[in-house]
């Protein structure tokens, strides 16, 4: 093709010649579901393959789809536009639309599926969707499968094809899929799965493994469909249970989970990289004052009085407005009594599965190792709460409320802030390959 010596030489870089990918672009399967490991070129495949496609067939309308259209700018948008050749180009690209419209009249358009009708009333000849594990429940029966099937009179006998990419997020829909694919026979389905050891570096390799969890590492990273248990940590055991105690010679790491009764925070305290809860204030029917005043005096004593707070960004209402917030009043107390505070709370919120999944890591990541020690003689509430603190049923990681719930909501502001999961995207181009 003619375009060939003008591309962008930089952005289309080497791959990585996996046989299953390869299958992946050279089989015809109308319906090609590929749940496989972060960062091992799923995506990079995708961006590549439906640009191709666009050179190579003219009048054609393809589409590149993720949960959000915010998901699929950031994703598929600037690689895109570097991976069209510039001589190709029937007009610059719409950053309002998010289309590309080649000089052989055919368009590529991103679309957002947090409101999956946006994909229906289009005679589509392709399209990708990505984080499909993340797609509404029912999208694809109501509005996406349907979108594929619509007859084209001027075409009567073409079938429109799809890649459905991502990485397994429990036994959800995509599960579903990826499993009608790889046991029901139809010819118009096949599954298509590698894991990111197969491309990734050792070293890549050994480091996710270190950051996370098991279970986390052989969903993201194996792209493995697990089960939740029930148990939110169950990989809290007696492993993760320790004699130490508080060392007033050592700062304090103080976690809060505010506005509920039993009021929980944890006391943590680090030994390396090594983290150890060795105590936990519990209280009844109290408020932020109460806990910083129960602090202060437990705590009175110390050598080094250093406390680095974590905790519920919602504690900081009222503070642009001049207003006292839960965490300014702590902070005033423990200024007057000489403490020196380092203020870790967040300004929004978290995702519950990212703090959960810095737990967990902690708790015992995918090489076995464990980081988090709880004494369970002193900090009964918080080794009951791991223990028992359980998944509602149907979900991944939204929690059943108990009593010894908040405990474990205050340690994961702690993990989250103090041991983040690195974002990962599914990028060939993050590989450096």
């Amino acid at each position: 093709m003619e375009y060939l010596s003008e591309i962008n030489k930089k952005r289309w870089y080497k791959l990585i010649d996996h046989p299953v990918q390869l299958e992946l672009l050279n089989d015809d399967v109308r319906f090609k579901v590929v749940p496989a490991g972060r960062r091992s070129g799923k995506t990079e495949r995708a961006k590549r393959y439906i640009i191709k496609q666009a050179l190579k067939n003219p009048n054609e309308q393809y589409f590149v789809a993720a949960p959000t259209r915010d998901q699929v700018k950031k994703i598929y948008w600037n690689d895109l536009k570097k991976l069209m050749p510039e001589s190709q180009k029937a007009k610059p690209p719409s950053e309002t639309e998010f289309t590309l419209h080649f000089k052989n009249g055919t368009v590529i358009i991103l679309i957002g599926l947090d409101k999956p009708e946006r994909i229906e009333g289009t005679f589509w000849s392709g399209g990708i969707i990505d984080e499909i594990a993340d797609i509404k429940e029912g999208a694809w029966e109501a509005n996406i499968s349907p979108a594929l099937d619509t007859f084209n009179p001027s075409r009567p006998d073409y079938q429109a094809w799809c890649w459905l990419i991502g990485v397994p997020d429990g036994l959800n829909h995509y599960y579903d899929m990826a499993n009608y694919a790889e046991t029901s026979n139809d010819p118009q389905w096949k599954l298509y799965h590698w894991k990111s050891s197969e491309i990734l570096p050792t070293k890549t390799i050994e480091a996710a493994k270190r950051r996370m969890s098991r279970k986390q590492y052989l969903q993201e990273y194996e792209a493995s469909f697990e089960t939740a248990t029930g148990r939110a940590y169950e990989d809290y055991s007696k492993k993760n249970h320790t004699d130490k105690v508080y060392d007033p010679d050592r700062p304090i790491h103080w976690c809060h989970d505010f506005n509920y009764t039993p009021m929980s925070s944890a006391i943590v305290q680090e030994y390396g990289d090594v983290s150890y809860v060795v105590d936990e204030i519990i209280l009844e029917s109290a408020v932020a004052r109460n806990a910083v005043m129960e602090f202060v005096q437990k705590y009175q004593h110390a050598k080094i009085k250093q406390v680095f707070l974590y905790g519920d960004a919602a504690g900081r209402a009222g503070e642009k407005h001049s207003q006292e917030s839960s965490w300014s009043a702590i902070k005033d107390i423990l200024f007057a009594n000489n403490w020196i505070v380092i203020d870790k709370v967040p300004y929004s919120n978290m995702s519950i599965m990212d703090g959960q999944n810095s737990l967990r890591a902690r708790i015992l990541n995918a090489m076995d190792e464990v980081n988090f020690f709880v004494n369970p003689s002193i900090c009964k509430y918080t080794d009951k709460g791991l223990s028992t603190t359980q998944l509602k049923e149907g979900s991944s990681f939204q929690e059943k409320d108990s009593q010894y719930q908040h405990i474990t909501t205050a340690l994961r502001y702690y993990t989250k802030v103090r041991f983040p999961l690195v974002q990962t995207y599914s990028t060939a181009k993050l590989m450096g390959i």
